[in-house]
């Protein structure tokens, strides 16, 4: 064996402590005395083999071709000598490198610093520095995290990586508040997704319209989706801007929907409700299914199912003449009002 490296993971074998309990008994002994422990000599050899390589058998001095016992707690540190060291050099390494990296604190407070102060408000235009920033702020969060996120099902990546990041921050004793869409209620992996982090006592709502994707982190830092580039972000630092994003965020909230983790069969009812009277106000607004959809958080195949339920409910044989019907029967609601 090496005794420059490490020994692996070693376990003595039945046939090597039957063969070990015998030489005990003796000063020295040669392999061929040892066969009479029951084993045949490939046995034997193959224990003695085991004993040599963990220290407890070795060469009796001055008598060739016999061996004698080792103590065991002469070979344990003989055998473990080089661990010990290896384990001391691996540990020394360590906290080299978290000298090396302690090192560069200050640079990096500082940098951050003057980034705070001259800019409040930051553009992110690639989807890697998004994420880093989200992991940075996340780990950053002390006191309570918001997030809106507008669509329907997340990706699996998403979610892979939202589980462990909210794990890590809910266990600090992080609030963590969130809204999505209602079709994200009908999708498996968000709900299992959402019935963990609830578990660890984040609060989760739903509701039909209004959500941008955005996230706020203890009230003094906001990062906002852009319309035009789902890579990109605005990251925004300027205290009165966050302080509007919250309040936004609490309207959006106060309006929502607790998001069941279970079927509801009213609650259910009463969502696909809400869809389709968003669906009818935009149909009056004369908006396309596509635009609807995207806004609903929905496919448009499910946009398109709902807009025929409601042309058929209000016995319009065209989209234009359902938005036509539509449009006067909200200005008729109005009028009475």
């Amino acid at each position: 064996m090496n005794t420059s490296e490490p020994p692996g993971r070693i376990e003595l074998s039945e046939e090597a402590s039957l063969v070990f309990g015998y030489a005990a008994q003796r000063a020295v002994c040669s392999i061929e005395e040892l066969t009479v422990v029951g084993l045949d000599s490939a046995d034997v050899e193959r224990a003695v083999k085991e004993l040599v390589e963990m220290r407890l058998l070795c060469r009796a001095e001055g008598e060739a071709g016999r061996l004698t016992v080792v103590p065991p707690r002469t070979a344990a540190d003989r055998l473990l000598r080089p661990l010990e060291r290896h384990v001391r050099e691996r540990y020394e390494e360590i906290e080299r490198l978290r000298e090396t990296f302690a090192s560069l604190l200050p640079a990096y407070e500082s940098g951050r610093a003057r980034r705070s102060d001259a800019e409040p408000i930051e553009l992110l235009t690639d989807l890697r520095t998004v994420q880093e920033t989200i992991d940075e702020l996340t780990i950053g969060a002390r006191q309570e995290v918001l997030t809106a996120q507008p669509g329907g099902a997340r990706s699996a990546r998403a979610l892979q990586e939202a589980d462990e990041r909210d794990r890590q921050m809910l266990t600090r004793g992080v609030r963590m508040r969130t809204l999505y869409q209602h079709p994200a209620r009908y999708d498996q992996p968000t709900v299992d997704h959402v019935r963990r982090v609830m578990h660890l006592g984040a609060q989760v709502r739903t509701r039909t319209d209004g959500l941008c994707r955005l996230l706020v982190f203890d009230h003094r830092v906001a990062l906002l989706g852009l319309r035009d580039d789902p890579e990109a972000a605005l990251l925004v630092r300027e205290p009165h801007i966050v302080h509007y994003i919250r309040v936004f965020f609490d309207c959006l909230w106060r309006d929502a929907s607790l998001f069941p983790v279970s079927f509801d069969s009213a609650a259910a009812v009463r969502i696909s409700g809400e869809i389709q009277e968003s669906i009818v106000a935009m149909l009056s607004e004369g908006l396309e299914d596509k635009s609807i959809a995207r806004r609903l958080g929905m496919s448009v195949r499910s946009c398109q199912r709902h807009a025929s339920e409601i042309m058929k409910a209000v016995g319009a044989k065209s989209r234009f003449q359902a938005g036509y019907v539509l449009g006067r029967l909200h200005a008729a609601a109005r009028d009475q009002e």
